[in-house]
């Protein structure tokens, strides 16, 4: 599988992680739009939103409680963040590996584009 978060996970490519468990596997974005931005990525590859089925309901809900740490471990819990996954081309997904990109450390404007 060519797919870029996969070979992050893997080692292949370098990241600065942030979390790992054996579920998820989160790291500093390298093109940051906040102060705070890191990905959080499942092991498992599912493509978006769009493919998660009922077996995912667990993963799912552990990526929101990984999201909540590490927004704790930030210092941005208090003040907020934004945590969000586009899905398909038309909603700007560009890897098409599910992934949630957790976002803080400043105000952020709505709507985000």
């Amino acid at each position: 599988m060519d797919c870029i978060f996969c070979k992050i996970i893997n080692g292949d490519i370098p990241s600065t992680k942030v979390y790992e468990d054996e579920l998820v596997y989160a790291f500093r974005d390298i093109n940051p739009e906040a102060p705070v931005h890191v990905l959080i990525v499942p092991k498992l590859h599912i493509e978006s939103v769009a493919h998660i089925d009922d077996s995912h309901h667990t993963l799912i809900g552990h990526i929101h409680s990984v999201a909540k740490q590490i927004a704790e471990e930030n210092d941005i819990s208090q003040s907020g963040y934004r945590l969000l996954t586009n899905i398909g081309k038309d909603g700007g997904q560009s890897v098409f590996h599910l992934h949630y990109h957790l976002l803080g450390g400043r105000q952020l404007k709505w709507p985000p584009g």
